[in-house]
């Protein structure tokens, strides 16, 4: 507020003691003293009456609360799209599980069906190939 140094303070030392006299000095002093204490507490209560007359401390406390709910809001929002996202990524792994059972079905279904085939095949085919001897014929022979 005010710059006074310490030289500043011995001159205005200096003038008081020549001025008012090493006697009444003391006095003069506590007097001006408790003048600037009353002063300043009505500076004070001034300021604290003003603050309570507009809310200061409750708009303090509005605004304190809002950056708090805003916070509260974007932690909100985070989760809410990292659950949305994992739930995505479920949801496509799931897909991507049932795509992969119709095809093992359909595999399993053809080797089935290739397996039917080549069994019904394969008889037929080696009888041709190795026609076993008759057991009747075998015993003529």
């Amino acid at each position: 507020m005010f710059d006074i140094g310490f030289p500043e303070l011995v001159l205005v030392s200096s003038v008081a003691l020549l001025v008012i006299g090493p006697d009444k000095l003391p006095e003069t002093i506590r007097t001006v003293s408790l003048w600037i204490g009353r002063v300043r507490r009505s500076f004070a209560s001034i300021k604290a009456e003003i603050e309570n007359e507009i809310g200061a401390d409750d708009i303090r406390r509005e605004l304190h609360n809002e950056a708090i709910m805003k916070e509260l809001d974007s932690a909100k929002n985070q989760i809410n799209q990292g659950l949305r996202d994992t739930e995505n990524e479920l949801r496509g792994m799931t897909r991507v599980s049932e795509v992969s059972d119709e095809e093992e079905l359909e595999t399993a279904a053809i080797r089935r069906t290739d397996t039917a085939t080549l069994a019904e095949a394969e008889p037929a085919t080696a009888e041709q190939e190795n026609p076993e001897p008759d057991p009747a014929q075998a015993k003529s022979s």
